[in-house]
Parts: structure tokens; sequence; C-alpha cells
């Protein structure tokens, strides 16, 4: 593959979308970013897969939604082992996706409907068809190109064991035995995620600078930011100890929130990676934005990645993993606004993503009622209530999205979109499926392309009719024309919530605690009252305009699994 283009050719320098702000006022403080995974949007050329064309021609109805940013998973150049988070070059488009100049001019019309645009960046690994990782090949142990990546020397006799005990994200063993040039079995190099994704050695100068001349590189483009992913990686404790036998019972997923116990995860030097790359941001007007994808509990621990020097939002997990339970979910809302505030920076709110069973499922399973990332298939045991699911997630929407702070959407879930569950074993992609020979499912079933019209090709993905992974037949009723003007529909209730937010400034609201029950979740911000029944019976809503419903009321009672916003007559 081509090396990094590290000096766009006709690109604009130093491109500001708007003015920096006063401090406090930063607009991606109170944002709603709306996550794109750009291969499931929208595809122009009708190849399957989506791309940044498709992206820019449907860009208008995120901006009649009523988001004020676009958040876009990698559109790189890789090989797609692993979706695009495998990258061979950070500074070009992939073809499947386009161009550079098909992004400036998705960068252009985004900015043109008052949409900031947020570049997913993948700095803890690339692809091993990088010609980075092929030059550390070629040039043999020892060398300064191998000292870019995690290269070590096996245990055992003749190096045949591997250096340590870690274990790959994505299931089986993290390391892997390169053959050396004059071919003999030669040294390891640590993968965190797939074998095809070598790990960075992020205490090598040479690649803190390369990452710099990449963000200057979209910067220059006009990227209003970076999401960046496994920002809890990158720095690796000295000597890579093993990592401690697991506690009995103990899942993967909750190892990875054990910082403290794991060497690869949340290592202090990491927080200079930010600090530089901040000092890199503020060369720019226009408040550019880092946001971290950093996996660590608690919540005054993922605070340490937006102190006022490093980054600006992190992913709040915490509250994704909550499960849907009123004393639980208060405890994270005020844990989350104290963490956080402590440190100067808003809270975020998420409830899914590309990574995560959608909340329209999750919310209606019976026994992983927190956030299951090994998926949901045919051989489930625990399989989802449609209905109840959907009922929740509708008010969990209407919740989150009632806080304080910055919150984010993932594409689709503004219709209602479930988890796909029955996905034949050949049209899996995700490398974690593949890797565990098929005993976790991974995370395609929140992949599958979106629904826009109900009686379009692909539903309107695109005008051939293919679709990379095959999309339900019953996404007809749910397509987004099929809910435009339907005041009950999923749609709408994005709409109204998001107007209302806007209007109300309920982003730069707080929380002041009203009891109404130990199954309810309620609260006074600004003018709203905010109440979210968790319990089986129905709360009487006091006196006042009812502003928002997630879903049918009695009377002035709200049901079960409903959120309200009120503005009280007193």
């Amino acid at each position: 593959m081509p090396n990094e283009t590290l000096s766009p050719i006709g690109a604009p320098e130093r491109v500001s979308h708007a003015r920096a702000s006063q401090p406090g006022k930063e607009w991606w403080r109170t944002a709603v970013i709306y996550q794109i995974y750009p291969r499931s949007f929208a595809d122009a050329n009708g190849d399957g897969i989506g791309d940044l064309a498709g992206i820019t021609a449907r860009l208008d109805s995120l901006a009649a939604l009523g988001v004020d940013a676009v958040w876009l998973s990698p559109f790189f150049r890789s090989p797609q082992n692993d979706a695009g988070y495998d990258v061979s070059d950070y500074c070009d488009v992939d073809p499947l996706f386009g161009t550079l100049d098909d992004f400036d001019r998705m960068r252009e019309r985004a900015h043109e409907l008052g949409l900031r645009v947020i570049v997913d960046l993948v700095p803890n690994h690339c692809s091993s068809e990088h010609v980075w990782f092929q030059e550390a090949l070629a040039a043999g142990p020892g060398s300064a190109e191998r000292d870019r990546f995690m290269f070590r020397e096996g245990r055992g006799e003749n190096g045949e064991l591997p250096p340590n005990n870690w274990q790959s994200i994505f299931g089986g063993p993290a390391w892997t035995r390169v053959t050396e040039a004059d071919g003999t079995p030669g040294q390891w190099y640590l993968h965190l995620f797939d074998s095809t994704q070598p790990d960075f050695n992020w205490k090598n100068e040479w690649v803190w600078e390369r990452f710099r001349e990449i963000l200057r590189f979209w910067l220059d483009r006009g990227a209003d930011g970076f999401r960046v992913d496994v920002a809890h990686g990158l720095m690796k404790a000295d000597g890579l100890p093993d990592v401690p036998e697991p506690e009995e019972g103990e899942s993967l997923a909750e190892a990875m929130m054990k910082p403290d116990e794991v060497p690869y995860w949340a290592q202090p030097e990491v927080h200079e990676v930010y600090r530089d790359w901040h000092r890199v941001l503020a060369e720019y007007d226009g408040d550019r934005v880092l946001c971290a994808e950093a996996w660590v509990e608690p919540l005054s621990r993922a605070a340490l990645w937006v102190r006022d020097d490093e980054m600006h939002q992190a992913f709040n997990f915490s509250y994704l993993s909550t499960p849907w339970n009123a004393p639980k979910l208060r405890t994270v809302i005020d844990e989350s606004i104290a963490a956080f505030g402590d440190v100067g920076a808003p809270s975020t709110w998420v409830l899914s993503n590309h990574d995560v069973v959608r909340h329209a499922s999750r919310l209606g399973l019976t026994v992983h009622a927190a956030a299951p990332a090994s998926g949901i298939g045919p051989a489930s045991e625990d399989k989802p209530d449609e209905v109840l699911g959907l009922r929740r997630a509708r008010a969990a929407t209407a919740l989150m999205l009632s806080l304080p702070g910055s919150a984010y959407l993932y594409q689709g879930e503004e219709l209602g979109l479930p988890e796909v569950i029955e996905l034949d074993d050949h049209v899996r992609e995700d490398p974690t499926f593949h890797r565990t020979n098929g005993e976790v499912y991974g995370r395609d079933g929140c992949r599958v392309p979106l629904p826009w019209e109900a009686d379009a090709p692909a539903f309107g993905f695109n005008a051939t009719g293919a679709s990379w992974l095959p999309q339900p037949a019953e996404w007809s009723a749910i397509a987004r024309d099929a809910q435009e003007g339907d005041p009950a529909s999923t749609l709408e209730l994005y709409r109204r919530a998001l107007a209302l937010r806007a209007e109300l400034r309920l982003g730069e609201g707080s929380v002041a605690w009203i009891d109404l029950g130990d199954d309810v979740v309620a609260f006074r911000t600004g003018e709203v009252v905010v109440i979210t029944n968790l319990g089986d019976g129905a709360v009487e809503l006091p006196a006042g305009e009812v502003l928002l419903a997630s879903g049918p009321l009695d009377g002035r009672a709200v049901p079960t699994d409903t959120t309200v916003w009120l503005r009280p007559t007193s």
C-alpha cells in the first residue's frame, strides 16, 4: 500500500468552521453528535457498501433531525479485515468509500448545513499491510523499523512460546510469530485485536511525530475533531508482565474494565500523548475536539482523559452499561456529572454504538440487561422482547436527551432499529465471530445498512438492491419515509426531543432530584421536569404542560417504561 500523503494537494489551509468560543462555551459541551458507520449509512454507487458520496446525499436528513455534528467511523485505506479499523494509509480514503475529493465535498456540505465533522482515528494499531509494518518485517530484529511496533523474542527453549499470556480482545492469543527473511521462525509481534492489526510502540518518538502529521492532515482539510479509538490503550507497562488469572466467572468485558490489573490499559504515560495532541489542536481555531473511547472504570478514572490540557470528551460507557433500573440510573447520572464536572468537562451520554447490541434490543433482554458486546444470534438463549425493548429504548433516549452535557446517537436508533439476530454464519464479517469459531456472534447485528425508503431497492440504501449485510424484510415498516410525519413514530420522537433540547438549552442544565418513588427517575432541569417510570404501576403527573412523552399516556398518568418532559405550572 502507498505511504501516507502528508500534505494535502489543493486542500484548504487551516480552515476554521467557526471562531473559537469563550472557555466554557465551546460547542462540544452540549452537542448532540450522530455516529455514521460509513459502510452502512448510504451507498451512492450501488456496490452494496456505503460511501462518502452517499453520506453527502443524505446529510440534509441529519440536519433536519436536529443534531449538531457527525462522527464518521473509519473511511481510510484499509484491507477491511476489521471494517476499516485496520488502517493501511491514514491520509487517504479507501476506494470503497470514495476519494479525498469526496471527503472534501462531504465536509463542505456538512458545514453548509451547520454540522461539524469528527474523524475516527485509530492510533493503537494499524494494518499489517501498512507500509510501516511491511518495512518493519523486512528490516529484521533490532532495527529502527521494528521499534515502531511491539516486536519481542519468544519464551521457551527456542522462542516458540509467546512473550506473555496476553489474549486478543477478538479471541485467541495477542501475539503472532513472524517468519524472518531467511525462512526461520522469528520474533513475535503484539496485536491486542486481530492478527492483521499490529500495535504501535508508543514509547518511540517516531510514532508520535507521524500521528502529529496525521492530525494536521485532517485538521487542514477542515475536520472539526477526532474520536480516538482505544484511547485507554497505546502505552503498555514496562516489561510486558503477564495478566493476572481471571476471577471465576469473570468475562472478558469485565476484565477489560480493570485497568489496575491489565498492563495494556490505562497506563499513566498515555495521558502525555493526549496532552501533546491537545497542543496540536490548539494551533487551530474553531474549537476542535478530541473524544476518548476509553473503557475504564470508575467514572473518576475515565475523567482523567478529559482534564483541561488533554481531551475534551470521553464516552460514558458506565452509563451505557447501566441496567434498566431506577436507583442504578440515578447513581450513574450523579456520579457522571460529579466526575466529569470535577475536571471541568461535560459528561457525555450514549446508549448505542457500532460495538454493542442496539439498545432497542438490549433493553428487551431478560438476563443481559446491561450491554452485551458479544452480540445476539440465532442460537442465543436470551432473545429480546421487541415490543418491550423499543418502549424502553424510547424512554431511555428521552431521559438521556434531557441530561446536561453532550449526547451521542448511533445511526438508525432514531428509527428504533433493533439488533438483527437472524444472520447466517456465511454473511458475518466481524473478526470476533471468526476468531472464536462462531462462539461469539460479534457486532454485525448492529451494523446492517439503514432503511431509508420502504418501497425502494435495499430500502433506499442504494438504487441497486445490493447490501453487504442482508436487511430484514420487516424493516420496510420502519423505514425513514414510513415514519416521517407520524407523530407516534420513533423518528418524530427524536426530532421533537432534539428540537426541545435545543430550544430549552437542556444541555446547559442541571439535575435537581425529585422523589417520586424508588422506581422512578425524576428531576428538574431548568424549566422542565423529567419523569421516567421504570416501575410496574403508573405515576401521576404533577400539574403542567406535557412537552414530550416517549409513549402514550393514560390521561395524567405515566405508564411503565415511559418518559415525560413537563413544564410545571408551579
